[in-house]
C-alpha cells in the first residue's frame, strides 16, 4: 500500500475488490497508481494534498516522458480515489476535479488482414511439434486462435472460460466480461469444429476448456506466449499481442457491414465511444481506396 500506516488506500483497494467487482488487473493498477503518487507526496496525507501538488505530480510525469495514456490511467485512479474519499471518508473536496490532463493520444488500433489471419489460423498443424508435447496440443492452439478471432474476446475472458461456457447448440459462448459483466457472443462454425476436435483428442469434459500440457488451466501469460509464438511462425510483421485478434474482429465486421451497436455488444464494451475507434480504422482504409481509384482523387 502507498505507506504502511496509511488505512485509505487498502480500504479504497478493498471497495474496487468487494463492492465495484474490479479485476485483478484493475485493482493492481490502481494499487500501483495509489504508490507512486503517494511517494511523491512524501509527509503529505491523501486529506492535506492540494490541486497544486497533483499538477506537480502531473508535470512531474510528463518530465520522465510518461505516456498520455499512462498518465490518464494513473488520474484516473487518483480522481476514483478521491470520489471514495469524499463519500466515505469525510473529504470535503476532490482536488483532482481541477487538475487538466493532456488529452488522449489517438492511436488507431493495428489490425491484421484476412489474408494473415488465414495464415495465422494455418499455423499451429503446420508447425512443427514441440518435443514431448502432447499430440492434441496442436488442435488445442488452432482452438484457440480460432475462438479468439470467431468472438473477439479479450485475453482473460478466453483464459477463463469453462467447458460449459461454450453452447455448441446455440452456437455461441458466455462470458465474464469486465466488471463481472455476463454477455452471450456469437461463435462461428469452424471455432466450434476446432474446439470440438480439441475437446476429443484431449478429452476435455469438464472444468477448464483450455489446459496446460500438465492439464492445469492455461494462464493468460501462457496464451500470450503462444499468440505470440504463432505470429512469429506465421512471419506477421505486427507487434505480437492478443489484443491484436480482438481488433481483427471490430475491424472486420464492419468492413463487411455491421452496425456499431452491434460491435459494442460484442466486444464487452461499456461506452459506444470506446468502439467508434474502429471506424476510423475503416474510415482511414476507405481513403486510401478512394485515392488509388478515383480518377480526381
Amino acid at each position: 500500500m502507498p505507506a504502511p500506516d496509511d488505512p485509505l488506500a487498502p480500504a479504497y483497494l478493498d471497495h474496487l475488490r468487494d463492492e465495484r467487482n474490479a479485476s485483478p488487473r484493475t485493482v493492481d493498477n490502481y494499487d500501483r497508481a495509489l504508490r507512486a503518487a503517494a511517494e511523491f507526496l512524501g509527509s503529505k496525507s491523501w486529506h492535506e494534498a492540494t490541486a497544486d501538488d497533483f499538477r506537480a505530480y502531473l508535470f512531474a510525469l510528463m518530465k520522465r516522458e510518461r505516456s498520455r495514456a499512462t498518465i490518464r490511467l494513473d488520474f484516473a485512479a487518483l480522481r476514483s480515489f478521491y470520489r471514495f474519499l469524499c463519500e466515505r471518508k469525510g473529504l470535503a473536496a476532490n482536488p483532482l476535479m481541477v487538475v487538466s490532463l493532456p488529452k488522449a493520444e489517438k492511436r488507431l488500433p493495428v489490425f491484421l488482414t484476412t489474408t494473415q489471419i488465414d495464415a495465422l489460423l494455418r499455423a499451429p498443424h503446420e508447425a512443427k511439434p514441440e518435443k514431448q508435447a502432447p499430440v492434441w496440443m496442436a488442435w488445442r492452439d488452432a482452438a484457440i486462435l480460432e475462438l479468439f478471432y470467431s468472438s473477439g474476446l479479450r485475453l482473460s475472458e478466453l483464459a477463463a472460460l469453462d467447458v460449459r461456457d461454450i453452447d455448441p447448440y446455440d452456437e455461441t459462448v458466455r462470458v465474464l466480461g469486465k466488471g463481472s459483466k455476463e454477455r452471450i457472443v456469437p461463435v462461428g462454425e469452424p471455432a466450434l469444429e476446432a474446439i470440438q476436435q480439441y475437446r476429443q483428442r484431449a478429452n476435455v469434459q469438464t472444468g477448464p476448456l483450455f489446459l496446460s500440457k500438465l492439464r492445469r488451466r492455461m494462464g493468460s501469460s501462457a496464451i500470450w506466449a503462444l499468440v505470440k509464438k504463432y505470429l512469429r511462425l506465421a512471419q506477421i510483421p505486427v507487434p505480437a499481442s492478443p489484443h491484436k485478434l480482438r481488433h481483427s474482429f471490430a475491424t472486420h465486421l464492419l468492413d463487411a457491414g455491421a452496425d456499431l451497436r452491434s460491435v459494442q455488444s460484442l466486444l464487452g464494451h461499456a461506452s459506444l465511444s470506446t468502439t467508434q475507434i474502429y471506424t476510423h480504422v475503416t474510415t482511414e482504409r476507405l481513403k486510401k481506396v478512394y485515392d488509388q481509384a478515383h480518377p480526381r482523387a
